[in-house]
């Protein structure tokens, strides 16, 4: 995928922040437009369709939580959340209404340039022409539609991709390592707890008791197959 030229909306009411990643993204080839609360984010995303968002939770008129929120209910587009909440319940309400990643200031710069193009590549992947089914699951990779029994399920590009590589393994564990390297990249194995949130994130969406799951399955210490 050409990362060149792709248009990225910051959300943030830090100006530091805002210069910092205006001139960091805009290196390395991007188009960088700015809002500094959730009104002009909101209008912004309406007016101009970008290809990511980076979105801070603390804004002064409203919680970025809502901004996720609402972008999500009409939206599939990658959004990275860049916060000073530290918190696991943040991070997983965060994931669950939709985030592609999440990553806490301070930062470091490389590492958040990795979780942009990450989330970009996982949002442009093309897929095979095929429709895998599994139970009450179909999975049309040409049109990247999933639904059970026959009802659409909305899933972010991440969970997405994950669906389809467990899918395309069909039947067959994959390590953690193996996952996380595909899907977040190498020397990622610190991450494994997003592996798990978003594995939870999936059963909760198609699995009838995601505490019982029958078609997403651990294998303890190992790894996760579809059956």
């Amino acid at each position: 995928m050409n990362e060149k030229g792709k248009r990225i909306l910051v959300i943030d009411d830090e100006s530091q922040i805002l210069r910092l990643l205006k001139v960091s993204l805009s290196v390395h080839g991007y188009e960088v437009y700015e809002a500094y609360n959730a009104e002009e984010g909101l209008k912004t995303i309406s007016e101009m369709k970008p290809d990511l968002i980076i979105l801070d939770l603390g804004l002064p008129d409203s919680d970025g939580i809502d901004v996720l929120t609402k972008v999500r209910e009409s939206s599939r587009v990658p959004i990275v959340v860049l916060t000073a909440r530290e918190h696991e319940n943040d991070k997983v309400l965060a994931f669950d209404l939709g985030a592609d990643d999440y990553v806490t200031k301070p930062f470091g710069m490389g590492e958040l340039l990795a979780r942009v193009r990450n989330a970009l590549r996982h949002s442009y992947d093309i897929s095979d022409d095929e429709i895998l089914k599994f139970g009450d699951i179909t999975i049309d990779q040409e049109n990247r539609e999933v639904r059970v029994n026959d009802n659409l399920i909305k899933l972010t590009p991440t969970e997405y991709q994950l669906l389809t590589l467990l899918a395309q393994n069909k039947g067959k564990i994959l390590t953690h390592h193996q996952i996380l390297s595909t899907i977040w990249g190498p020397n990622t194995d610190s991450n494994s707890h997003y592996l798990r949130i978003y594995i939870g994130q999936l059963r909760k969406k198609l699995e009838r008791d995601p505490s019982e799951p029958i078609h997403v399955i651990n294998e303890p210490g190992v790894g996760y197959k579809l059956v």
